[in-house]
């Protein structure tokens, strides 16, 4: 791998760490709005937006529960804080997967009983 100097890796950090709190900001939006589709009765966008970050979550399996822009990010930078290799706060990144991941599956459980009970 070519070596490239402070500059390109502090632009390259930051271009990762654009596109991932972009993709952070993507999920984290569809998983806040399943269980408000599902009270809408909206069940059939609902089951599309968990089925969309299950994927998100199938990538995050694969890849020992780390998302692969942190591996990119991490080409660019000795700093290993939580948030390194996005634009969240540090309690955020450091919590991500257990808060939004606790309102997704829950999201998910009233969906169904919404869906099951007309």
């Amino acid at each position: 791998m070519p070596t490239i100097d402070r500059t390109q890796a502090l632009r390259a950090l930051r271009t990762v760490k654009i596109v991932h709190t972009l993709a952070w900001a993507v999920f984290a939006g569809c998983i806040v709005v399943i269980p408000w589709l599902a009270s809408m009765r909206q069940f059939e966008r609902a089951f599309v937006l968990i089925g969309f970050v299950m994927l998100e979550v199938l990538v995050l399996v694969v890849n020992r529960f780390r998302c692969p822009l942190t591996n990119v990010a991490a080409r660019y930078t000795e700093d290993r804080h939580d948030n390194f290799d996005i634009y969240l706060p540090l309690w955020v990144a450091r919590y991500n997967k257990q808060i939004f991941g606790s309102v997704y599956v829950a999201g998910i459980i009233y969906t169904v009983v919404l869906w099951q009970h007309p």
